[in-house]
């Protein structure tokens, strides 16, 4: 009798709360939406790897990991290591791969830096390699995206960075920008901290709140489960 009591009120009364149920189903499909959105950019830009608009979706790709990474560049050597192999291995493939170069090209524009420690290590790379046995027409030179803006040029001076790695640092300064990209991000990181960590906490608050509000749905669920029993 008293099991049936239970199973009548049970169909007017539910410790589950329906706006839970609600925000999860959002969160969830919000997260799909955006995953389903990377992929996409992905896939598209790898059909259309050789087109102009494939460097635009490079671009938002690059964009959104470079955010993830920068988040945790102050907090974790590994993720500092990461990117110093990134960037290695981008510098090493520059010429080989179309992602890499268009990459490589737009860190080295944006933070005003050229390579990762400094100008020099372009001598990773095969055709920029600096040694008196490289037979390369670009041997001992930077890629034009380390070289600094000519005011009023009209013409983009791809050869502004041959030779620049047989000069001093203060030479080179003088036609490139000789800071490595690591130093660039540490200060863009430093001066920019509010806005990292409004990045952070963005990107962390909606993950917190399906924790949240799965816990809550899951204390809901054992306390309708056990109202019936």
């Amino acid at each position: 009798m008293d099991r049936n009591l239970n199973l009548n009120r049970a169909e007017t009364f539910s410790f589950i709360n329906p706006w839970i149920r609600y925000f999860l189903f959002f969160f969830s499909f919000l997260f799909w939406v955006f995953s389903l959105l990377i992929v996409a950019i992905g896939v598209y830009a790898k059909v259309q790897k050789a087109t102009d608009t494939f460097s635009f979706s490079l671009t938002l790709v690059f964009l959104t990991q470079l955010a993830i990474a920068i988040m945790g560049f102050f907090y974790s050597d590994q993720t500092r290591d990461a990117l110093g192999k990134f960037v290695t291995k981008a510098i090493v493939h520059y010429r080989d791969d179309l992602d890499l170069q268009n990459l490589m090209d737009y860190i080295q524009k944006e933070f005003k830096c050229c390579g990762w420690n400094n100008y020099t290590d372009w001598s990773w790379n095969l055709y920029f390699n600096c040694t008196h046995t490289n037979p390369s027409t670009e041997r001992c030179s930077v890629p034009y995206s380390c070289c600094t803006p000519v005011p009023g040029e009209a013409v983009i001076n791809t050869m502004c960075g041959f030779g620049v790695q047989t000069q001093t640092f203060l030479e080179a300064d003088k036609s490139i920008y000789p800071v490595g990209c690591a130093d660039r991000a540490v200060m863009w990181i430093e001066s920019h901290l509010m806005l990292v960590g409004a990045l952070a906490l963005g990107m962390a608050l909606p993950q917190i709140a399906g924790i949240v509000l799965s816990q809550i749905l899951i204390s809901q669920i054992q306390d309708e489960i056990t109202s019936v029993l």
